[in-house]
């Protein structure tokens, strides 16, 4: 028989952790049809000798609601070996969403996920308003990679309450109402719902993100929706102060588990030097929940950012920095900056841990005014000792002479090879956080696979390359009830990732793209040692080229 593609000569690792093994994979109707020594032919072969030939990459935690509008491919995560990605993270989407109510949708956006409003309001189609019409509306646009959707709880908060869900907790009709439109989106195919708790998600017009305000009588409500149907997950921001699990949310993450009879994912385990054994305490304390299906992300990258003094989400969980966002005109921005009771506000927040309190790892990266050129590439603490200032009037300073265009860098989490060694072998532990789609124009970490395979496994010899794609694949994919991904089988999806083990990576610095609705500019990481994504049998990138091939599909769970 013809096969519809076979890839010949490949070490295939299968997603399972099982050893590699020298063999083919032949593909036909968009399935796994043979893996083994295969002689027949097919319309088109491709020749994987001195490659890993693995599963398609799942990335579990994305922010593409929008731009799947504009760009089917869903770059760069196409460019990495991932097909299929999971998004409506972090409790903030777009659907369901009544015309009325676009503005607040795309605020909460702009706020959370740092996407420019500009870019959104071009390229946002609404051409649904329901939830099951999203789903409908994102398959009708025939991507290139395959997209699977949580039920984002604040948009559903919001059809219901209209702006009180941005003020109070729902009363016991209204959660009814919220209850039974996330059951429906869930029966149309989402595959679970997603909530935060974070301080700095704030949305529209700087006020708590929707679903920040529901109470534990909703979250019941919710997590008894996915209990009734025996499907489905929760994803949700959970650590205020990063990788530290207080009691009360180790209350919440216990009762969300107990109420859904569902695993539930939480953010962010991240390493960090100036909390040292703030992971090892969180999975401590964690471990009970971690027997009834709690699973912490991480992520494999060290953490550098830019910050965008215009779109500042870095100090969104400081109170002060609150009037930043509520109006965000360049004019009512400067006033805050050059405020001292802000700066003063500020100088006293920094004295409590948050998210960090060194001006030593934010370094001035890019600035427009010729006079501040010299600085470009000092930190702000090495900045202000030359000027004779701390930190805080040395940062607003710079930002105020550089008209607000300025950019600076931010260092912060994953950098200890040892403890991140540990971290990225617990199985209890889910690496993802790819944030695809969100904070573009501060950083890109959707490249973390390629990261993995490149910097973990073959640099630093941390993990197996068995263990690795296992944990990019299989994983993610059975966390979420992805059942026919993450795994070369015969009879399962034919979504391969072809690469060099020899040269497969990214680097952990973006580059500046402007090809955003409306000519916006975003970071992106490209890929190295990928040699081709395959999705569902078709070719969707091929050695740096994209394919538009319209064969991904909206997953249902």
């Amino acid at each position: 028989m013809a096969y519809d593609l076979l890839i010949k000569n490949g070490t295939v690792v299968d997603g399972t952790g099982a050893p590699a093994r020298r063999a083919d994979v032949a593909i036909s109707g968009g399935k796994i049809a043979e893996i083994g020594k295969i002689t027949e032919g097919a319309t088109k072969v491709i020749d994987a000798s001195d490659c890993v030939v693995a599963p398609g990459f799942v990335d579990p935690h994305t922010h593409y609601d929008a731009q799947i509008c504009w760009d089917g491919a869903v770059t760069p995560s196409s460019w990495h070996g991932v097909t299929s990605v999971v998004m409506g993270n972090c409790g903030v989407g777009i659907a369901p969403c009544k015309p009325a109510a676009r503005e607040i949708a795309m605020r909460d956006l702009v706020n959370v996920e740092a996407i420019p409003f500009d870019v959104l309001n071009k390229g946002i189609t609404w051409d649904w308003e329901t939830f099951p019409e999203y789903l409908d509306a994102a398959q009708a646009r025939k991507p290139s990679i395959n997209l699977a959707f949580l039920a984002p709880l604040t948009p559903f908060r919001h059809y219901i309450m209209g702006e009180a869900s941005m003020e109070r907790a729902a009363n016991a009709d209204e959660t009814a109402k919220i209850k039974a439109l996330l059951g429906e989106a869930v029966d149309a195919g989402a595959f679970g719902f997603s909530s935060t708790v974070l301080n700095q998600h704030v949305g529209y017009e700087g006020r708590p993100l929707a679903c920040r305000n529901a109470s534990r009588d909703e979250m019941k409500a919710y997590a008894n929706m996915l209990k009734e149907r025996g499907k489905g997950a929760i994803e949700i921001a959970l650590t205020r102060q990063v990788s530290v699990l207080d009691d009360e949310q180790a209350e919440l993450l216990d009762f969300l588990l107990d109420e859904s009879g569902r695993p539930v994912t939480f953010l962010a385990l991240f390493d960090r030097d100036d909390l040292p054994d703030a992971v090892r305490d969180t999975l401590r304390k964690a471990a009970p929940m971690m027997k009834k299906g709690a699973r912490p992300q991480t992520s494999p990258l060290p953490l550098t950012r830019e910050i965008n003094m215009r779109n500042p989400f870095s100090f969104a969980a400081y109170p002060s920095w609150k009037r930043v966002f509520t109006d965000q005109s360049k004019e009512a921005q400067a006033r805050v900056y050059g405020d001292t009771a802000f700066r003063n506000q500020f100088r006293e927040e920094l004295k409590r841990p948050l998210n960090f309190a060194n001006w030593e790892r934010i370094t001035l990266h890019e600035a427009h005014n010729p006079e501040l050129k010299a600085y470009e590439g000092r930190s702000v603490a090495e900045i202000g000792r030359a000027l004779g200032k701390d930190g805080v009037d040395t940062f607003l300073d710079l930002t105020l002479k550089d008209d607000l265009e300025i950019e600076f860098t931010m260092a912060s989490f994953n950098t200890r090879i040892d403890r991140m060694t540990e971290i990225l072998n617990n199985p209890d532990v889910l690496i993802a956080l790819g944030d695809g789609g969100a904070h573009v124009d501060m950083l890109c970490d959707c490249g973390y696979p390629t990261y993995l395979l490149g910097t973990w496994v073959r640099e630093r010899q941390a993990l197996t390359m068995e263990n690795a794609i296992r944990r990019i694949t299989s994983e993610p994919a059975d966390l979420f009830g992805i059942k026919d991904r993450g795994r070369l089988k015969t009879g399962l999806a034919g979504d391969v990732a072809i690469f060099d083990p020899a040269t497969i990576g990214s680097s952990n610095r973006g580059e500046r793209r402007f090809d955003l609705p409306g000519g916006g500019k975003r970071m992106v990481m490209p890929s190295r040692g990928v040699q081709y994504t395959i999705v569902n049998g078709a070719v969707a990138y091929d050695k740096g080229a994209i394919a538009e091939t319209g064969n991904g599909q909206v997953l249902r769970s």
